[in-house]
């Protein structure tokens, strides 16, 4: 009981550091990880073994992946490659089904870039379908927001699913397959209620001057611009069939060619090096430390830095026997799968990102997969999923993507709140029911 009560206290710290205090996640998750150890009794030499181990054993495994995943995100959207995918996919679709078409190229365009930089490149492409298929700009803009939302959370090579995956040793090309099947299945409740009940809202969209200017040159081909993302995610993908226990694909040299270039850091360098390819002229400055490579770095260490100072929590938590202590009322795995929703769900409502909830979910969570009954491989991809889905709600005020939407939407905060707030609770809920019926039958 007092290690329970520890652990809410370490919690507690997190959460009022980063929302009341404005301290940054790392520092708030290794500082509560460090306090958790000592309150707990822990001895001082398991303490640093559970930092070195925590933080190295985390950073090994997936930091390079954060970095190639932000990286492929920063030159499909610094040469226009991002917006030539929507294009394509709006022509796919078609203008008529505009609130289709923005949530599938929301939901396309947030597997490599993040959700606010998603949002901000295609808010003009939502304002002028709007206003040309006289459709209500509030129903565009939570569609937009809802597609990047969905795969935010339950797709990678987005930092938290990846982030997540590594400190649940999860199959990353499983989390891939079955995040695609249960993210496209959320979209589906989430569409009608934007076409039911958001389209309702009065939102008219006010144009600026300069979002009618081309501020990018030559854009690449649709091609060039997909391949970076479809290549990764199916080299990965198929390297974890070709992994299977039964050896569906057999054996040989190109297996072994398959399962080198399937794995996630060499497929997702092979996407880098695709991206390379889609600037009109190559000039050596963009992989300067000045370029978008120095840019991708600024943005991804941040993230590596939390993904390790989680690690170091969950090493802490593993380490002082937490799993042991509620073995005994968690025993029953029928429900176990709800217990990482519950977290992420809590934590990214309380303090609004969702990588900080998936990683600090993950953090605790790991120690306690056998104690839950998933500690499978199959049920490991679905504790990642399970938590992606609670990262999912409620985003509102305290989430930095809450505020680009209404701001640069013009919605009220009372609108936001009733039409992505309430969105992202039934994508949420929609995804983790998804998950539990799909563990009933695997």
């Amino acid at each position: 009981m007092l290690t329970l009560l520890i652990i809410l206290v370490a919690l507690a710290f997190i959460l009022i550091a980063i929302t009341k205090f404005d301290i940054h996640p790392f520092l708030a998750l290794f500082v509560g990880a460090i306090g958790y150890g000592l309150l707990s009794g822990m001895s001082p030499d398991l303490i640093l073994k559970s930092i070195t181990d925590g933080f190295g054993g985390v950073l090994g495994s997936i930091g390079l992946l954060i970095l190639l995943g932000v990286m492929i995100g920063t030159f499909l959207e610094k040469t226009g490659g991002a917006l030539v995918i929507a294009q394509k996919i709006l022509s796919w679709i078609g203008e008529k089904s505009v609130m289709l078409a923005m949530m599938i190229c929301g939901y396309i365009l947030s597997i490599p870039v993040f959700g606010d930089s998603t949002f901000i490149m295609m808010n003009p492409i939502s304002k002028s379908l709007s206003f040309k298929g006289k459709v209500p700009y509030a129903a565009t803009t939570v569609a937009l927001t809802l597609g990047a939302t969905a795969s935010h959370s339950l797709v990678p090579p987005t930092p938290g699913p990846i982030a997540t995956a590594g400190i649940l040793n999860a199959d990353l090309g499983m989390v891939i397959f079955w995040g695609l099947i249960i993210s496209l299945t959320t979209l589906i409740p989430s569409y009608f209620f934007v076409k039911k009940f958001v389209v309702k809202i009065p939102l008219e969209p006010v144009f600026a001057a300069s979002e009618t200017e081309e501020k990018i040159g030559k854009h690449p081909s649709a091609i060039k611009s997909f391949l970076p993302i479809v290549i990764p995610l199916l080299l990965i993908v198929l390297a974890s069939i070709a992994n299977y226990p039964t050896k569906p694909l057999g054996e040989g040299a190109v297996i072994t060619v398959i399962l080198f270039i399937g794995s996630p850091v060499i497929a997702l360098l092979l996407g880098a090096f695709l991206s390379f390819a889609l600037p009109e002229k190559f000039d050596k400055q963009v992989l300067s430390s000045t370029g978008w490579i120095g840019e991708a770095l600024k943005i991804a260490a941040p993230v590596i830095l939390i993904t390790g100072a989680g690690g170091v929590f969950g090493k802490m938590l593993q380490n002082s026997g937490i799993a042991d202590l509620v073995s005994t009322g968690l025993s029953g795995a029928s429900w176990g799968i709800f217990l990482p929703f519950l977290i992420a769900f809590s934590l990214k409502t309380a303090q609004g990102s969702s990588t900080v909830a998936m990683i600090t979910t993950a953090s605790i969570i790991a120690p306690l997969l056998g104690t839950l009954g998933l500690d499978t491989e199959q049920m490991r991809v679905f504790a990642v999923l399970a938590t992606g889905a609670g990262a999912i709600a409620i985003s509102h005020a305290n989430d930095s993507f809450f505020w680009a939407m209404t701001q640069l939407s013009g919605m009220t905060i009372k609108q936001g709140n009733q039409s992505h707030s309430l969105g992202t609770f039934i994508m949420s809920f929609t995804a983790i029911m998804m998950i539990y019926l799909i563990t009933l039958f695997i």
